[in-house]
């Protein structure tokens, strides 16, 4: 535990991964030095945590801002939340309704926010406003924890190799759902190496999730399945994980070029709610060890602007004469 010079205090949640942080209302003004002293805290446990916080979508957005410029709210979300864009409602009833397919978020596996774009989020900050009082649980993983508890041939190896991402990679969604063909609509495909080096600290980060990543480029299938099955397997281990128990008011705000994180997955069975507003900060391109900066395959980079597909539908829909 340490404190800033303005009453900030910072308690790791474990050794690895994790931070909840006392002493600051998110609803109201903070200072640069708060700010700056929440960055420190976030690039050291790479996720940190605020309990009991008042802040509407406004306020979210407001204080997302004030690490970067805030994203548009996903790049599938073809129905926004009237005047705040950049908001992506994590809504267990809203995705089953809008999407046919009984799943409480966009990826239930572990994952990384969007690595399917170029420039995945540089973070992401979730706000719970409904969450059931038992279960819903969130965990995260350290990247760069997990990079560096390979064997010193492994990470060798991994610093070299590139891999593709995509939507869904490793899934078979029925093609008559509206969320495959949200993604056939807008698909997004990059490249990126598989060890990132972190743009702000330095670190080595092991940059492959299940949820994202289909295949390491230039090996064979098999070659491939086995090696991301290791990584997969080591970006895992519980030793690498926090697990957070949401409050309604409580937000969560990670750093997407070092961890990976898994929805809840002991609701399934239960007819409960759970909301939360999620929004992201836009990212830079991920480099690798060797240099190598990620490449797109298909689609765009992901930033403030509405995607091109989305904004064709919305003129398209303006354009329809209305009927009398």
């Amino acid at each position: 535990m340490y404190m800033s010079n303005q009453s900030i205090v910072v308690k790791p949640t474990s050794t690895f991964t994790g931070a909840e942080i006392e002493g600051v209302d998110l609803s109201q003004p903070l200072s640069d030095e708060i700010i700056k002293d929440i960055r420190n805290a976030l690039l050291k446990w790479k996720v940190v945590f605020f309990r009991n916080q008042n802040l509407d979508h406004a306020g979210q957005v407001a204080f997302t801002s004030r690490f970067g410029e805030v994203t548009y709210a996903h790049p599938h979300e073809d129905e926004p939340i009237a005047d705040h864009p950049e908001i992506l409602p994590i809504d267990r009833s809203r995705f089953e309704r809008r999407n046919g397919l009984q799943k409480s978020s966009y990826e239930s596996r572990w994952h990384t926010d969007v690595t399917a774009a170029v420039n995945p989020p540089a973070g992401s900050i979730l706000r719970a406003v409904n969450v059931p009082s038992v279960g819903g649980d969130t965990t995260w993983t350290n990247l760069v924890a997990a990079y560096e508890g390979l064997s010193e041939p492994i990470r060798e190896l991994a610093d070299k190799l590139k891999a593709q991402h995509h939507f869904n990679a490793g899934l078979q969604l029925p093609p008559s759902s509206k969320y495959a063909q949200r993604i056939a609509a807008n698909p997004l495909v990059s490249i990126h190496p598989v060890v990132r080096v972190h743009p702000e600290t330095g670190e080595k980060a092991l940059f492959v999730n299940p949820g994202f990543t289909s295949h390491i480029i230039g090996l064979s299938r098999k070659e491939s399945k086995l090696l991301l099955e290791l990584f997969f397997n080591q970006i895992k281990k519980p030793a690498y994980t926090t697990r957070f128990r949401w409050n309604n008011g409580d937000i969560a705000f990670w750093d997407n070029r070092a961890t990976a994180h898994l929805a809840p997955q002991d609701l399934d069975h239960l007819d409960v709610e759970r909301v939360l507003y999620r929004t992201t900060i836009t990212g830079d391109i991920p480099v690798g060890p060797d240099g190598f900066r990620s490449e797109i395959v298909e689609g765009e980079v992901f930033n403030s602007n509405l995607p091109s597909v989305l904004k064709q539908k919305a003129e398209e829909l303006k354009a329809e004469p209305v009927l009398a």
